[in-house]
């Protein structure tokens, strides 16, 4: 996979695309891959590829055309009744919100939470 925008910068360092630098991050992210080898197969440093791979599972690199979880838009009152443990604050019955599940728990949102929090939330949640 060839880097097409690497033209260097002023410092003599390459200025990779957002598109590589994403998908080197996410092939970084694949059960099994040698982050090492991978980066010296595409000439970068190994140290940069894993500051990608974090960037990229934050979710500092935008938005891909591979959602990077799967999010679902509930029914706060229908979801409060089916679910085990029932919403932290009571939420009014015409309320939407999302919910991210990850393997061991799951995030919901009402629609006017704070979008850094859930951010870092989220961030600390997929390390």
């Amino acid at each position: 996979m060839a880097n097409p925008i690497n033209r260097p910068s002023r410092k003599g360092r390459p200025n990779h695309s957002l598109e590589f630098k994403r998908a080197l991050a996410q092939r970084a992210c694949e059960p099994g891959v040698s982050v090492s080898k991978l980066a010296q197969e595409h000439g970068v440093n190994a140290n940069l590829l894993f500051k990608w791979r974090r960037h990229y599972r934050a979710g500092l690199f935008g938005t891909a055309d591979v959602p990077l979880l799967s999010v679902a838009v509930v029914d706060a009152s229908k979801e409060a009744a089916a679910a085990a443990p029932p919403p932290l604050p009571a939420a009014p019955a015409a309320q939407r919100g999302i919910e991210i599940a990850f393997a061991d728990c799951t995030v919901r949102a009402g629609e006017h939470a704070d979008l850094a929090t859930l951010r870092a939330v989220v961030a600390l949640l997929r390390r």
